[in-house]
């Protein structure tokens, strides 16, 4: 032991091992998580706000005459079935 390192009465000094650093990285990551979740949760938030817009664009889009076409004649197919 040199001079700069007294070891208390009863104990003796401890060196940090491998199980520190779990013990210090474990609670980092608590810390980290809530940040990490927050983060998260604002991607999410973002996804769908730009989901909702493209939606809302996709819907207010005319429909295509070729499609309207399409559905006249199934709606006549149907007609003359019933």
């Amino acid at each position: 032991m040199t001079g700069d390192q007294k070891e208390p009465r009863g104990q003796a000094l401890r060196k940090p091992g491998a199980g520190d650093m779990i013990e210090h990285s474990a609670s980092e990551d608590r810390r980290r998580a809530p940040a990490a979740l927050d983060e998260a949760r604002l991607r999410q938030q973002a996804i769908g706000v730009r989901l909702r817009q493209m939606f809302d664009e996709v819907v207010s889009e005319p429909v295509p005459e070729e499609f309207l076409a399409i559905l006249r004649q199934a709606d006549k197919k149907t007609a003359e079935n019933d």
